[in-house]
């Protein structure tokens, strides 16, 4: 499994936050829309099919922890 960039998984979670807050102000079709791709894009970027697996592995690979695969190999990191 490749190892996503942590600058890249930074900033969709700062984008999927900040797009949580404006949805929850104000509910609009394009923050809706927005919030569903950047969801969709953490979602691929993190081998899971929830935004919530998504999140919890993009934070372990923030906190420096190696995210395992669901067979619980580890992936290998291709950054130098």
């Amino acid at each position: 499994m490749l190892v996503p960039d942590p600058k890249v998984v930074r900033k969709l979670l700062t984008r999927y936050a900040s797009l949580r807050i404006a949805q929850a102000e104000s509910e609009t079709s394009t923050t809706a829309r927005e919030l569903e791709d950047v969801s969709y894009t953490l979602c691929v970027m993190m081998g899971t099919t929830s935004i919530h697996d998504a999140i919890a592995k993009a934070d372990a690979l923030l906190m420096g922890e190696r995210p395992t695969d669901p067979d619980g190999e580890s992936g290998l990191s291709l950054a130098v």
